[in-house]
């Protein structure tokens, strides 16, 4: 009998599963591929290991304004752009597998399949638990587009999966999509020289995000000549191009591959004997992680509320201690988001549209660019901004929004300050070292209190 068994290794169940153990829990641990989920395999570490290695290629094609003279050609050789990926994604999902053993948990290769609540069977053998961790992960979203189903089979249409091993670097690449994910990848392949087009099927990209990001980004597209096409509708995917309407009128549109970026489906299999509760697709969690089955929980994109792996993470570890009688929550409004371009964006809590809807005429507002920021006029990364939104009454932190070439780490400060309930005063008063792009954010927080020192 395990006090816990986990279904799925990814960022979700295996950090879940260490901590379970480290509480003293007989903790089991079932994965049907490779342990580290979509995230380490097939997800956020090898995107930003090839992003790594695009961002190289475009700094040094912009060396002579560092004073850099780069004497012959230098070109980008794909092969070993995957061969590096592969060695780091090999490298940590090794490393999982090691902590996972470090903490006696035993490990199940193969799909669990839930008998009841206390039941899960794996590889024909039935194991008995009094907690249940579903951490399933998700599967890229397959529009049910005409032709769709062809041209994936036949490897045209690809999902961010098949395009991190696509043998040959695109010279014409279209995108399906324009969220972070479809855009993490136009930046990744427009930087190394591949000509992309981003189809929308709304009038903006990035659209739950903060306008003045949209606008940010959507230009720095644009510089690197990406396409994108508003308002679309696509109606065929061919093999080699696919027809979308326009403005009433069909376009051809022809490439060498499509990455279809428009969203995650829950996985659901290997739980269908559960009676649990489906809402769009996803398992139906309270801020506790509690299914409304006594003893289950679920964690990650299984329950479809924030698909990212810090969240899952951060929902797995609040399950195992409310499994073991605590009463822990899980505030979403303070979890982050990180968009992995160049300059990286990353924000936390409300964006200024929300927050005039949720606070009306209670708001301030302070923007501070990066344009007069020291280190980052050295660095040659002056593009982008820092946006604090805070309460009036009190200055309380209710919303950041960060497009600079460090922002997602530069953004952890934030969740921390929204954490504790933390206002632009006390950001504006701790010293902050000099120099770096950080005091973009005193700078900021000093606008919110009174005015900015450096504009």
């Amino acid at each position: 009998m395990y006090d816990l068994i986990v279904l799925g290794g990814g960022p979700g169940g295996y950090v879940a599963s260490i901590k379970a153990s480290q509480l003293g829990m007989k903790v089991a641990i079932i994965e049907q591929n490779k342990y580290g989920g979509v995230c380490l395999n097939v997800g956020c570490i090898p995107t930003k290991t090839m992003l790594k290695s695009s961002r190289l290629f475009s700094d040094m094609l912009e060396a002579k304004k560092f004073g850099i003279d780069i004497d012959g050609s230098f070109n980008i050789n794909w092969k070993n752009v995957l061969k590096r990926k592969d060695r780091i994604v090999n490298k940590l999902v090794t490393g999982v597998g090691f902590l996972l053993k470090k903490n006696k948990i035993d490990m199940f290769n193969g799909l669990g399949k839930v008998i009841d609540k206390n039941t899960v069977e794996v590889n024909g053998e039935k194991l008995a638990c009094k907690n249940l961790l579903i951490c399933t992960g998700s599967n890229a979203r397959i529009p049910e587009i005409e032709g769709a189903k062809e041209a994936l089979e036949k490897g045209y249409l690809m999902t961010s999966t098949e395009i991190l091993s696509v043998e040959e670097m695109p010279k014409k690449l279209t995108i399906l999509g324009g969220g972070v994910i479809g855009v993490e990848f136009a930046i990744l392949f427009a930087s190394l020289g591949t000509k992309v087009s981003i189809i929308q099927r709304s009038g903006r990209i990035l659209n739950t995000l903060d306008r003045d990001v949209i606008k940010e980004i959507t230009e720095v597209l644009k510089k690197k000549n990406v396409e994108i096409i508003y308002n679309v509708t696509t109606n065929y995917i061919g093999n080699g191009y696919i027809e979308y309407t326009s403005n009433e009128k069909k376009v051809k549109l022809e490439g060498d591959k499509v990455l279809v970026c428009v969203g995650r489906v829950p996985n659901l299999k290997g739980v269908e004997n559960l009676d649990l509760e489906i809402e769009r697709g996803a398992i139906k969690t309270n801020n506790k992680m509690e299914t409304g089955i006594s003893g289950v929980y679920a964690a990650g994109d299984v329950n479809g509320i924030m698909q990212l792996a810090h969240v899952a993470s951060h929902e797995g570890v609040i399950a195992v201690e409310n499994m073991l009688g605590g009463n822990e929550k899980i505030d979403y409004n303070k979890a982050p988001y990180c968009i992995y371009t160049f300059p990286e964006v990353a924000g936390v809590g409300l964006t200024e549209r929300e927050a005039k809807k949720q606070y009306p005429n209670e708001i301030k507002i302070s923007k501070f660019p990066l344009s007069v920021n020291g280190k980052a006029l050295a660095e040659g990364e002056a593009r982008g901004f820092v946006k604090i939104i805070a309460t009036k009454k009190y200055d309380e932190v209710i919303g950041v929004h960060i497009v600079a070439s460090h922002a997602t780490d530069m953004i952890s400060e934030m969740v921390t300050t929204m954490e504790l309930e933390g206002t632009a005063k006390e950001i504006a008063r701790a010293i902050h070292p000099h120099p770096t792009m950080s005091e973009a954010v005193v700078e900021a927080a000093m606008g919110i209190v009174d005015k900015a020192i450096h504009i």
